[in-house]
């Protein structure tokens, strides 16, 4: 008998074993990965499914802006705020309100110093448009307030999408409140 012969026979059983032992291991995790690639493919998706409204949803459109002569013959545009929600933090499902410029301003403020989110920037204040010897209608020009109108609704929707901005009183406030108590005392909403 040879040294070679003996080599081989002893050391291809344990390499057998070795081998079957992983096709086993093997086998089991493609059973493992099988169920879950099984249950993650349960019910096949329809177009009703599809286009159907979502789990959770917040929409918020800044719309029919009004300009109103104040007191002292001075002007402003208010917009109406409407808010529609399933989210559970809103007591509210549905809202309508009416904000001035000032008010987005406000809310802005008060996000900044509060809340641990980065605030975005509101559409520009127009100081120039606001000189008494312009010959034209400066901020309360038509397509000045739509263009205003579109800034201030991407700026709400984006805090509003934001999940910790979600839980700010002055947020709840600012969609919700007929009108707005500044000297509300910041805070957190709690999720009943």
């Amino acid at each position: 008998m040879s040294n070679k012969h003996f080599t081989h026979n002893w050391i291809f059983p344990i390499a057998q074993k070795q081998l079957k032992s992983k096709y086993i291991t093997m086998m089991a995790e493609s059973d493992t990965t099988a169920e879950a690639i099984k249950r993650l493919n349960v019910k096949k998706q329809t177009l009703d499914d599809a286009y159907a409204a979502p789990a959770n949803f917040l929409e918020i459109d800044v719309v029919n802006p009004v300009t109103t002569i104040g007191v002292g013959k001075k002007r402003f545009t208010d917009y109406e705020v409407k808010m529609r929600t399933n989210l559970p933090v809103f007591k509210v499902k549905e809202s309508s309100v009416r904000r001035r410029y000032s008010d987005f301003e406000w809310l802005r403020n008060e996000l900044e110093r509060d809340s641990k989110i980065v605030v975005p920037p509101l559409p520009g204040k127009a100081w120039k448009r606001q000189l008494p010897f312009r010959g034209d209608d400066g901020i309360f020009e038509e397509d000045f307030i739509e263009d205003r109108r579109k800034g201030l609704e991407v700026f709400i929707n984006k805090i509003a999408g934001h999940p910790l901005a979600q839980n700010e009183r002055c947020l709840h406030m600012f969609l919700q409140e007929p009108t707005i108590d500044k000297n509300y005392v910041p805070g957190k909403i709690r999720n009943t």
